[in-house]
C-alpha cells in the first residue's frame, strides 16, 4: 500500500468517526427593549438588593430592624392619635424628626450601600453590565437612584405616618389635613433631599471599598465621626472658622436643610443652632456635598476596572 493510499484511508476513518451535534442555538427574534429598559432593570434589582429580597434571611434582618426603629416614633404617634382622646398631641415634630434618628440613618446606609454597590465588584460581574446596553454612567446613576429610593423607607414613610398620626389626634381629621397641607412639600422635599445626600455619600464610599465589612465601617465612621468633632469645635473652641465644622457633618446638614425647608428654627442645644449659621447655609452645603459625591461616584465608575 502506498503512502497516498494510507493517507486516504486515515482521512476516511476520521471522517466516519466524527459527529455533528445540534446544540439548539438560535438567533434572538424577540423585542430588543434597549437602554431604558436595561437601566430600569438595574434599578429594580438594586432596590431589591437593598432590602435583601431574593437573598438569605440574614440579608433581610439588618434593613428590617433599622426600618422598624425609624418607624417606631411615627407608629406610636399614629396609635395614640387613633386610640386616645388627645387633641393636637404631637410627640415628634416633623422638622425635628431627623435629629432623633440620625444614628439610624447612618447605620442603615452603612448596612445597605455595600450590598447595592459593592456586590458587583466583589463578584466581578461589572463586565457583564458594561457589555449590555447601559453605559458606565447609566450604571452609576441607577445604583444611586436605587439607594436614594431605599433611604425613603426611613425618611419619607415615617414623616407621612407622623402627618397622619397628628391628623388622627385632632378632632377633625379632614380639617387638620387641610389646614396643614403646606407641610407636604417640606416633608417630601426633606426626605428626597436628605435621602439623596446620604445615598450619594454612602454609594461613593461603598464603590471605593468592595469588601462589605470594610465598606460598612467606613460609611458609618464617615457619618458619625464628624458629629463629635463638630460638637467640640463649635462648643468648646472659640476660633474663627471653627463653626465651619458644622457644615462638614453630613447628618447635621440633613438637620439644617430640614429646618430650612420647614422654615423653622433649629432645636436648642443642637450643633445646627450653636453654629450660628442661617439654615440656608446648611441647605447650600448639603447641595454642594451631594453634587460632589455624585460627581466622584460617576468618575469612579468611569475609570473602574470591569
Amino acid at each position: 500500500m502506498t503512502a497516498t493510499d494510507q493517507g486516504s484511508q486515515h482521512a476516511s476513518t476520521s471522517n466516519e468517526s466524527s459527529s455533528i451535534y445540534d446544540l439548539g442555538y438560535r438567533h434572538y427574534e424577540g423585542a430588543r427593549l434597549g437602554r431604558r429598559y436595561a437601566i430600569l432593570a438595574l434599578y429594580r434589582e438594586s432596590l431589591r438588593a437593598a432590602f435583601g429580597l431574593g437573598r438569605s434571611t440574614g440579608a433581610k434582618i439588618g434593613p428590617a430592624i433599622l426600618i422598624t426603629i425609624a418607624l417606631f416614633p411615627a407608629v406610636v404617634q399614629l396609635i395614640i392619635g387613633a386610640l386616645l382622646p388627645f387633641d393636637e398631641l404631637e410627640l415628634v415634630r416633623h422638622d425635628d424628626y431627623y435629629n432623633g434618628v440620625k444614628f439610624v440613618l447612618a447605620l442603615y446606609v452603612g448596612v445597605v450601600a455595600p450590598d447595592v454597590v459593592g456586590r458587583d465588584q466583589r463578584t466581578r460581574t461589572l463586565t457583564l453590565y458594561f457589555t449590555r446596553a447601559i453605559t458606565r454612567r447609566d450604571y452609576a446613576v441607577g445604583k444611586l437612584a436605587a439607594m436614594t429610593t431605599a433611604m425613603l423607607a426611613i425618611t419619607l414613610i415615617p414623616q407621612l405616618l407622623l402627618f397622619v398620626g397628628n391628623a388622627l389626634a385632632s378632632d377633625d381629621f379632614a380639617g387638620h389635613a387641610s389646614a396643614n397641607w403646606d407641610l407636604i412639600f417640606p416633608i417630601v422635599g426633606s426626605a428626597l433631599f436628605g435621602s439623596w445626600l446620604i445615598a450619594s455619600i454612602g454609594t461613593f464610599i461603598a464603590a471605593q471599598a468592595p469588601q462589605r465589612a470594610f465598606a460598612t465601617v467606613c460609611i458609618i465612621v464617615a457619618f458619625l465621626l464628624p458629629i463629635p468633632i463638630a460638637a467640640v469645635l463649635v462648643e468648646e473652641i472659640d476660633a474663627t472658622g471653627a463653626s465651619l465644622a458644622a457644615l462638614l457633618s453630613p447628618l447635621d446638614l440633613v438637620d439644617g436643610l430640614t429646618y430650612w425647608l420647614f422654615r423653622s428654627e433649629a432645636a436648642d442645644g443642637t450643633i445646627v443652632a450653636l453654629s450660628g449659621y442661617a439654615m440656608s447655609w446648611f441647605a447650600l452645603a448639603a447641595a454642594v456635598m451631594g453634587l460632589l459625591c455624585t460627581g466622584l461616584l460617576l468618575r469612579r465608575y468611569a475609570t473602574v476596572q470591569a
